[in-house]
């Protein structure tokens, strides 16, 4: 075990907005969280990377410092840093060695297909490329836990498709657990090894389908039927969760 929440509940002034909701990621793990919007899944993440406190419940996490990496639906990158800056920038924080920092940062953007582009600001990229160099931000220090909020929902379908590929083809180099949210039920099926589904707000568990097939996944495999069965399995949770 990597990190769970155990019964957890989140309430705002407005009211509920999480839980009573448990979850427990295992090291290497790929686990998606899908549901209706409101449904407190990035509430969720904030809880697993330790950036907000439940309400009630318990949140246990075995990363220690600067083994949790968060990358959001924005790249949040710095507009006056280069590609190559942004990426070294944890390292940098951490304390490490301004060399040692910036060929980390370079091998890092090499990963994501960056390699050639260390000094482009943000405003010259697209807005995949600017995706690929949160990533390698995100991936510079080899993180035991990655958290995925989203991050490509403002990108196009072709986009999104390569990024996912992306993703699974680095997750073996150094296999971190890996959670991540999103909307899309065929995006959670090809990525995840477990998807979770929840219910509309304050989220709960709604069930889950185990995607028991390799990773990365293998050329064509949205167009076989294992593939569909889990896709409308998810699809059949999500009605449930609404309903509930």
């Amino acid at each position: 075990m990597i990190a769970a929440l155990q019964d957890v509940e989140v309430s705002y002034r407005r009211g509920p907005a999480l839980g009573p909701f448990s979850l427990t990621v295992a090291e290497g793990e790929i686990v998606a969280l899908v549901g209706p919007s409101g449904c407190g899944k990035s509430t969720a993440m904030r809880l697993l990377a330790g950036l907000e406190a439940p309400t009630a419940g318990r949140v246990s996490r075995t990363p220690g410092r600067g083994e949790t990496a968060v990358v959001f639906q924005s790249p949040t990158l710095a507009p006056w840093l280069s590609a190559q800056a942004n990426a070294a920038l944890p390292l940098e924080l951490a304390g490490i060695a301004r060399n040692e920092a910036v060929a980390r940062a370079d091998d890092a953007l090499a990963r994501v297909g960056l390699a050639g582009a260390e000094t482009a600001r943000p405003a010259q990229l697209s807005g995949g490329m600017a995706m690929r160099v949160a990533l390698a931000r995100a991936l510079v220090t080899n993180p035991r836990l990655l958290l995925l909020d989203e991050p490509f929902a403002a990108l196009d379908e072709i986009t999104r498709r390569a990024l996912a590929d992306d993703v699974l083809g680095l997750w073996p180099q150094v296999r971190p657990a890996i959670v991540f949210v999103t909307h899309n039920v065929e995006e959670a099926v090809y990525m995840a090894s477990r998807v979770v589904v929840m219910t509309k707000g304050p989220g709960r568990l709604a069930g889950e389908v185990d995607v028991d097939h390799p990773l990365p996944r293998p050329e064509g495999f949205r167009t076989t039927k294992a593939f569909r069965l889990r896709v409308e399995a998810v699809s059949e949770l999500l009605a449930k969760g609404m309903a509930q």
